[in-house]
């Protein structure tokens, strides 16, 4: 979820609680004044009922509630003495125009008493608190609607305020994404004066060029490691290969420095593949273009024809559609030479390779031992099926650092006798 829209789900919930909160405490304000409204005209209405009782004796009879809203009940004088003034909310059963039968009704009654030549009298005296219902729907809905308005405002500012506002923030991390350590020139910057923004920027910045900094060492380290490798490696490779043109050699010694000969050959494959895997590594092939994954397998499949006859194997190849992918030419021929070289060095004699290319994938099956590999070390550095093999254990390593470079995915099963090896391009 957008920054953005977390704050606006965060003052959602906020104002939600606020609006609440005020609400009851308003609803209890007013509630309060109206009940002390009230009750001031339950007071008046009181001095009235007994003056006019004092003129009218006829207003003494009245025992129960009319539209006058009032009864009178005569009482003890210790009764009457014991009394005070007392408000309190309760119900009354009343019968409007429109009602069959009396109702309840809720009302703030007046509970009092007084005297008259001599008697005492209990007075109650009545006021409608139906007004209070509709207090309570009103102020409901006036809330509902006061939230509505809130948030709708809230969101106007959120779309407009604060995404301009948070704009220069996007535009950094666009920039900042779009960065590659040792292609991309120019530091991420964001044309702002917000000094937060700033901060980043400039904390940001100083981690990219240290990262810079150590990118570029590591680079030059690894091209004078491997050229200062290179060197003594083709030095011995030259002498050797004179002392196996001398004529006064023996077989034994023939044969041991045919053998010194053949370590010289891996040291040199060894050093070039782990010279490629670091550049892999520090993502150093990124001249990307629509490559034909078909026609770099049909390349690949000529340049290894003489090995395939030579260990009596049968390549075929089934194109099912054409296959682009975005990435470096040059790592696309490593991955596809490295995992046909594969197949056909794990082979077994008359054995075959079967190549299968659809809309998103590469797929190779070949025949070899007859039980599924260790899936979980396959892709590891270094390591081998077969200790007597004369390979570096790097091939399927770097095939696997140049999916993960891309977002690729690579799998092994075996299946129906055969070990199959399938990349999926799902980046595409």
């Amino acid at each position: 979820m957008k920054l953005l829209n977390q704050s606006l789900k965060y003052l959602s919930i906020s104002i939600l609680g606020i609006v609440t909160v005020w609400s009851v405490v308003f609803y209890m304000n007013m509630l309060n004044e109206i009940k002390s409204s009230i009750d001031e005209g339950l007071e008046n209405y009181k001095r009235l009922i007994i003056q006019n009782a004092q003129v009218d004796a006829t207003i003494l009879t009245k025992t129960y509630f009319d539209e006058s809203f009032f009864t009178l009940r005569k009482i003890a004088a210790e009764e009457a003495l014991k009394m005070r003034d007392s408000y309190i909310d309760t119900e009354i059963y009343m019968q409007d125009a429109d009602d069959q039968a009396p109702e309840p009704e809720p009302v703030r009654m007046l509970t009092t008493a007084f005297e008259y030549n001599g008697q005492y009298y209990e007075l109650k005296v009545a006021n409608s608190m139906v007004e209070e219902d509709d207090l309570i729907n009103e102020l409901f809905w006036d809330v509902v609607w006061l939230y509505i308005l809130l948030i709708a405002g809230i969101m106007v500012v959120n779309n407009i305020v604060l995404k301009k506002l948070w704009k220069p923030f996007y535009d950094f991390l666009k920039e900042l994404k779009n960065y590659r350590l040792g292609s991309t020139q120019k530091l991420p910057e964001t044309n702002t004066q917000t000094r937060e923004f700033l901060d980043l920027q400039q904390a940001v910045n100083t981690l990219l060029q240290h990262s810079l900094a150590a990118f570029e060492q590591q680079k030059e380290f690894i091209g004078n490691a491997s050229h200062e490798l290179q060197t003594p490696l083709a030095m011995v490779t030259n002498k050797l290969e004179l002392l196996l043109e001398s004529s006064d050699l023996k077989q034994a010694e023939a044969e041991k420095i045919a053998a010194i000969f053949q370590i010289i050959e891996r040291l040199v494959r060894l050093n070039q593949s782990l010279l490629l895997l670091s550049k892999i590594d520090n993502k150093q092939f990124f001249d990307n273009q629509q490559v034909s994954i078909n026609e770099v397998v049909q390349q690949n499949r000529l340049e290894l024809e003489e090995l395939a006859s030579f260990k009596a194997l049968n390549i075929t190849v089934t194109e099912l559609e054409v296959l682009k992918v975005t990435i470096d030419p040059t790592l696309a021929d490593i991955l596809v030479a490295n995992l046909l070289k594969n197949a056909l060095f794990h082979n077994i004699k008359n054995g075959r390779v079967n190549i299968s290319l659809s809309k998103d994938s590469l797929r190779l099956c070949n025949t070899g031992v007859s039980q599924p590999l260790e899936s979980e070390k396959l892709f590891s550095r270094f390591h081998k099926t077969d200790s007597r093999s004369s390979g570096t254990g790097l091939g399927l390593s770097i095939v696997k650092a140049i999916a993960d470079l891309y977002g690729f995915t690579i799998a092994y099963h075996f299946e129906k006798g055969e070990h199959v090896f399938e990349v999926k391009f799902s980046s595409l």
